[in-house]
């Protein structure tokens, strides 16, 4: 989740994620809290996961626009939805990402595939208001990620079989940063280059090609966010030159390189998502590759993140802008 023009109230967001010795595989989840409910303007942007986003606020909550359709409530959002606001006053909010195999076995295709906003209650029914009330009455975040946990691993099965070829190949993709050629990672699977795009299209919703983008999109921007300039992002990264990176940018998230680099969500990122850093990829605001970690200590305690104020040229880049 990048935001963009947020009020100052987001500085002051409590984090909490869940001990280690509770996550499943291919599962992430953070908890996100405002002491006080306070408005927000946020710029949902290309991940590689699908998401699910838990509205657990008393008042009207969250409202999502995305292509012109408006929402309301609870999310599930696919992989690369394109431009997608969400916006109201929120006090506190579960987000949970599913791995691609992992959403297509929970939620199936309709839920993740590529560009898909869909409502919660669309895809678990009357269980999703259920859900959200349970959460909303837990005693603590711990037991919320419980729930959650709980409510996620009954539905593994309803869904989809994902082949493991394409759990492999989706698995190499990340580990290349996107930058495997598809022909190689057909080859290893033993398919051919028309079996892998169709599978992989019908059980993740995306083109390998399109997972590769997303892949060494999400790359790009957590090295934005490092501070890395967008000439040495495009180079580290496998884009052509510095306009590719603009064009890709622009057309994941509609936002400029400048604006992904400020985004405070970025910044708080390797708080919110501990176990998706590994060492060597750049920490926000750290050193470019040093394999720093920022995690929760002790991780059941919620963390009070710090937003980064940035100062730079959004509003020369859009015109019209609002910090």
């Amino acid at each position: 989740m990048l935001s963009q023009g947020v009020p100052p109230a987001w500085s002051g967001v409590d984090i909490a994620v869940p001990e280690p010795s509770d996550r499943l595989p291919g599962i992430s989840m953070a908890g996100f809290r405002h002491p006080v409910p306070a408005p927000v303007d946020i710029a949902m942007v290309a991940h590689p996961s699908v998401t699910l986003l838990i509205d657990l606020s008393d008042d009207d909550g969250l409202v999502y626009d995305t292509q012109g359709r408006h929402g309301r409530g609870s999310v599930v959002i696919g992989l690369a939805p394109g431009e997608l606001r969400a916006s109201g006053l929120v006090g506190e909010c579960l987000q949970i990402r599913l791995q691609p195999g992992v959403a297509a076995a929970v939620l199936g295709s309709s839920a993740g595939g590529s560009g898909s906003v869909v409502s919660l209650a669309d895809v678990w029914g009357r269980d999703a208001g259920r859900f959200e009330e349970r959460l909303r009455t837990a005693g603590s975040w711990d037991e919320r990620f419980a729930m959650a946990a709980d409510a996620v691993r009954r539905r593994i099965g309803d869904g989809l079989r994902v082949d493991p070829e394409v759990v492999h190949i989706w698995r190499r993709t990340v580990a290349s940063r996107g930058r495997m050629r598809i022909d190689g990672l057909a080859d290893e699977v033993g398919w051919s280059r028309k079996r892998l795009w169709a599978r992989f299209r019908v059980q993740l919703g995306v083109t390998p090609k399109r997972a590769a983008q997303l892949v060494r999109f999400d790359h790009a921007a957590h090295l934005l966010a490092a501070g890395v300039p967008p000439a040495g992002v495009a180079a580290e990264s496998g884009y052509a030159d510095q306009s590719h990176l603009h064009r890709e940018v622009k057309a994941f998230t509609g936002l400029t390189p400048t604006a992904v680099a400020a985004a405070p969500w970025l910044a708080i990122d390797d708080v919110a998502w501990p176990a998706s850093w590994r060492a060597g990829r750049p920490v926000a605001g750290g050193a470019r590759g040093s394999g720093q970690r920022r995690t929760a200590q002790p991780l059941r305690r919620v963390r009070r993140a710090q937003r980064q104020d940035h100062q730079g040229e959004d509003a020369a880049e859009e015109p019209g802008h609002q910090r």
